[in-house]
């Protein structure tokens, strides 16, 4: 007996223990605020290379802890550096490498903040939207249905060390229905999930679901550890669950609203109920009438039965209002609420208030922030704004609040047409004509500092989710004079170096071609130059350039663009003069610059690999077959690795639009492109292309019937189709292989493409018709010219993926953007080195958790775009344009107190963009006004530049005729707010890593 006994009496002291710390949690209280006391992360300078990341789980998804990695790889490759990064204590890391959640005290509510130059936060989302603060803000009945219906002994107090995290009579209950429902697939099995294990699963958990019974460990494991961080006694922890639960739990989604989160923005979503009237009518202390007091506590209890399946219940509300009804009953028996209560809640309908609910507005668009925002969504490669704003993440932006502020609140004045008039709008080339509330006005001011041009203010008055600065292609008119001149220079400082150091002697012997002018005056130049560095520098010869002289006649025709084409100039006294390409640019002669473009084309064809220019301008040379030979695959090859380059990882969409931008739409252009790269495709398919791009054009069905017919692929080879769209052929060819073949290498295009490169250019084998040979021969020249410069182009900021290859794209034809404008400025305004335009300067991301990470901007010395002589000489160039060229108007407005004048300069352009029809003969037969623009480009001093914009879109641009002047009489206006804030004496400070952090309230900025 005494054997027996001893097993049996340990076994019941066992049994006993057990019992007690079932109850009471004493050990595990013990253990875990132990464990609890080791989970620490401090913030530490630098990275952190042991950093972990949580595995997939909606909380950490949503809050962007999970693609940390990916957003720190990204923003690493854009100048970022890691200043500050949480280093979990080796405890945290253990049992995270276990599996368990991290453990730290989580956040209810997060979301996107940025704040301005100063710390003041300029945008600020946080999600959920509308929370409790804490236990006290939760109304009693609402704890008291809660925990009836989840975890009942939640807040019992006769245990303080109790580990919330397991209700033991519950989950044994729940795992022996369990146990039955395996059985019998007809016994339910309700869950025997604690609000905390519910937490952990909806927050940490794949999908927000248990899809094991290892998951269910890790939840149970997980939410155990956390309960008592704040040491044994868990009292504080259990009120808080309550507290974290409502606000947090998920319960669907809605179109127009997005992922629901909590009782709080559940009430506002389901029910258009506001939060606080709902926490005010359940209230101990409310006096409402017992019919208001339940439909609200109705609505409320139908979103806690609601979620095991909220989206369900969104769409079928009949039958959540039985299951709500149903809790009714239940809780009014076992005395949670009162009779009277449960019988005027079953009374009412849950539909009277979701009948009422609204998609909000769109929120207001403040254009300085927007452009924060897509920016900082383009480092993260984030797509949608609205995962952007959920990110826990605050940004210091560099823009200046109460600046920009201002800055829009003068512009929007210049609507009103007696303050446009007193501030010197109306009058010859501004608004004389025209309404002054219909002009959209952009302004954009950067900061030069050392690794980074700033963005102080970007402002306009459009009020519309539209961003005129970045988000648009302008024709900006004579603007391009500025990359036109740059370009022209960087020939000259590249012959420089070719011919330089050759004794003259030797150049006098080089023949080089009377079509390549710029090459023969570089050559005769130098040739003539006494032979000592000082006569000879880089310098020396740019300035010299700066003096070669072009007519301004505008009774010329020109080969360009695949036809021939004349120019206007803005004043007739310039048909008849002489300019240096100073004073082009000074007076904004087009012919001048008509004529510098010639000349730039004309450079680049000479230069080409297989010197084609000259080879086929001589029918006798014993080059020309062999070049001809060559150039069907050698020239077929060298244009296909370009277009691959232009195209490859693109959309078809975004393809199709790269290959119009290419060319000058006309209805019988677009026809052929659209025949060309997708043959099968219908003739609605066709006018509905011919309408996305040429929405004006007016073309009835018998006309499209008739393109559509006349323009397919069996009607004309690849060369003609090329021809006719004004495209190069091999370009066409790849756009519609492409869009069969999307992964296609370069390789195998190539492979593809044998016989269509010897298609395209086997004409030229042949020996009549020379004539015309040429001029197809010299079109396709012109058009790998415009490659070229293209590229060069590119290179100093310009945004768009081709040129317009016609001489006019020296005035305009191409296009641009002032936001690209600026950045040329910017080349220009820092000695040729190109350094990235920064409109974040520090974030900050997992504030307070073991994933929190602070990164700044890398003091980046840039890219050498340019010789270091060529931005000195322009800048003088373009002083000159404001001392008394065409935005003389502005010259002695910027004076420092001391009365020394602030050196300024920049590029005045006029936009008129038109949209013509002419008859096959060529003549004009109609034309309409698309927009109406104007731009000032410029730089203030050595530390800051920008661009003001005038804009009128749609047919009422047709009653207005200002030009750049208006623009610059803005600037004028405003520069007594730039004075007030600029500091025109120090130099801009550098980027610093200083912690993000709002100092006041939300400024607003615009």
């Amino acid at each position: 007996m005494t054997l027996i006994a001893v097993p049996l009496v340990l076994l019941a002291i066992a049994a006993w223990l057990v019992a007690g710390e079932l109850k009471t949690s004493d050990l595990q209280a013990r253990y875990l605020a132990h464990l609890g006391e080791s989970q620490t992360f401090p913030v530490q300078p630098g990275p952190n290379a042991s950093a972990r990341f949580p595995n997939s789980g909606p909380y950490d998804e949503r809050l962007g802890y999970h693609q940390l990695p990916t957003f720190l790889d990204r923003l690493r490759s854009r100048g970022y550096l890691v200043a500050q990064q949480a280093v979990p204590s080796q405890d945290m890391l253990s049992l995270m490498d276990r599996g368990l959640n991290a453990l730290y005290r989580e956040k209810d509510q997060a979301g996107l903040e940025l704040l301005d130059d100063d710390g003041r936060p300029i945008y600020r989302v946080r999600h959920p939207e509308r929370v409790y603060d804490g236990f006290k803000s939760v109304p009693p009945l609402l704890v008291s249905s809660l925990l009836a219906i989840e975890n009942r002994t939640l807040l019992q107090t006769e245990y303080p060390k109790r580990n919330p995290a397991v209700e033991w009579t519950r989950l044994a209950r729940a795992v022996w229905d369990r146990a039955l429902h395996t059985v019998n697939t007809a016994h339910e099995s309700p869950g025997g999930s604690t609000l905390a294990t519910q937490i952990e699963k909806y927050r940490h958990s794949p999908e927000g679901r248990t899809e094991s019974p290892s998951e269910k460990l890790r939840q149970m494991a997980s939410a155990s550890a956390r309960a008592y961080l704040n040491g044994e006694d868990t009292t504080a922890t259990r009120h808080q669950l309550v507290v974290d639960y409502l606000n947090t739990v998920p319960l669907g989604a809605r179109a127009g609203f997005g992922e629901i989160q909590g009782i709080g923005d559940a009430l506002w979503v389901w029910y258009g109920r506001d939060f606080a009237q709902v926490n005010a009518l359940l209230s101990t202390t409310s006096e409402a009438s017992l019919d208001e007091r339940a439909l609200a506590y109705k609505e409320a209890l139908s979103l806690l039965v609601s979620q095991r399946r909220p989206s369900y219940y969104l769409e079928n509300l009949d039958e959540l209002e039985a299951l709500t009804n149903a809790y009714l009953r239940v809780l009014a028996a076992t005395g949670v609420i009162p009779p009277a209560l449960r019988d005027a809640a079953i009374a009412q309908s849950l539909k009277q208030q979701a009948l009422n609910t609204r998609v909000p507005p769109p929120p207001v668009e403040h254009k300085g922030t927007n452009a924060v925002r897509v920016n900082l969504a383009s480092m993260l490669g984030i797509s949608r704004m609205y995962s952007l704003d959920r990110l826990d993440l605050t940004a210091s932006s560099t823009l200046d609040a109460p600046f920009q502020r201002e800055i829009t609140t003068e512009l929007r004045k210049l609507r009103d047409p007696a303050r446009a008039k007193a501030a010197g709008l109306v009058g010859d080339k501004m608004l004389e004509h025209g309404d002054p509330s219909g002009v959209t006005y952009s302004f954009t001011l950067y900061e030069r500092a050392p690794g980074g041009n700033r963005v102080l203010v970007q402002a306009d008055t459009f009020d519309k989710p539209f961003d005129i600065n970045e988000g648009v292609k302008l024709d900006l008119g004579s603007t391009a004079k500025l990359r036109t001149l740059v370009t022209y220079l960087q020939i000259v400082a590249e012959l420089h170096q070719r011919y330089a150091d050759q004794p003259a002697a030797a150049l006098r012997k080089l023949n080089i071609p009377v079509q390549n002018p710029i090459e023969r005056w570089a050559v005769d130049y130098l040739a003539h130059t006494p032979d000592n560095p000082q006569d000879r520098s880089l310098a020396t010869m740019l300035d010299a350039s700066m003096e070669r002289k072009y007519s301004g006649n505008a009774g010329e025709w020109f080969a360009t663009g695949g036809g021939m084409q004349s120019f206007e100039n803005f004043e007739k006294w310039e048909g008849t003069q002489f300019f240096t390409v100073r004073e082009g640019l000074k007076h904004s002669v087009n012919l001048v610059f008509v004529r510098i473009m010639r000349d730039i084309s004309r450079y680049f064809q000479h230069q080409l690999p297989s010197a084609g220019a000259e080879a086929l301008t001589d029918p006798e040379s014993p080059q020309r077959q062999v070049y001809l030979q060559r150039f069907a695959d050698r020239e077929g090859k060298l244009f296909m690795g370009r277009f691959y380059a232009k195209y490859k990882g693109k959309t078809d969409a975004e393809r199709e639009a790269i290959l119009v931008q290419s060319t000058h739409a006309t209805p019988v252009r677009l026809a052929t492109i659209f025949r060309s790269i997708d043959p099968e495709a219908g003739p609605g398919k066709l006018a509905a292309f011919i309408r996305s791009y040429l929405p004006g054009a007016k073309l009835d069905e018998a006309t499209l019937a008739k393109l559509y017919e006349k323009y397919s692929v069996q009607r004309f080879d690849l060369a003609d189709r090329g021809y006719i769209a004004r495209l190069h052929p091999l370009e066409l060819w790849l756009v519609a292989y492409l869009r069969t073949h999307p992964q296609a290498t370069l390789t195998q295009v190539n492979e593809a493409s044998a016989d269509e490169r010897l298609a395209v250019y086997k004409w030229l084998l042949q020996s009549r018709r020379k004539g015309a040979q040429d001029k197809r021969i010299k079109q396709m020249l012109e058009i790998e010219a415009f490659q070229q410069i293209h590229a060069m182009w590119k290179r100093l900021g310009y945004p768009f993926e081709s040129l317009v290859p016609s001489y006019g794209t020296a005035i305009g034809a191409s296009a641009d953007r002032p936001a690209s404008l600026a950045e040329l400025m910017g080349i220009i305004e820092n000695d040729g080195i190109r350094l990235p335009t920064v409109r974040i300067d520090r974030l900050r991301f997992a504030a307070n958790t073991p994933y929190e990470v602070i990164l700044c901007r890398d003091p980046n010395a840039g890219e050498r775009v340019l010789p270091p002589e060529i931005p000195p000489l322009v800048k003088s160039a373009l002083a000159g344009v404001v001392e008394g060229g065409t935005a003389k108007r502005i010259s002695g407005t910027f004076v420092q107190k001391d009365g020394k004048p602030i050196p300024i300069g920049g590029k005045t352009g006029t936009g008129d963009n038109r949209f013509k029809t002419f008859s096959r003969g060529g003549g004009l037969i109609s034309e309409r006004v698309v927009s109406r623009s104007g731009a000032f480009v410029f730089y203030l001093g050595d530390r800051y530049f920008g661009t003001v914009v005038a804009y009128v879109a749609g047919a009422d641009a047709a009653k207005y005729k200002f030009t750049s002047a208006l623009t610059v009489q803005v600037l004028k206006v405003l520069a007594p707010t730039l004075m007030d804030h600029l500091d025109l004496k120090d130099e801009a400070p550098a980027f610093n890593c200083k912690l993000p952090q709002a100092t006041a309230p939300e400024q607003k900025l615009d």
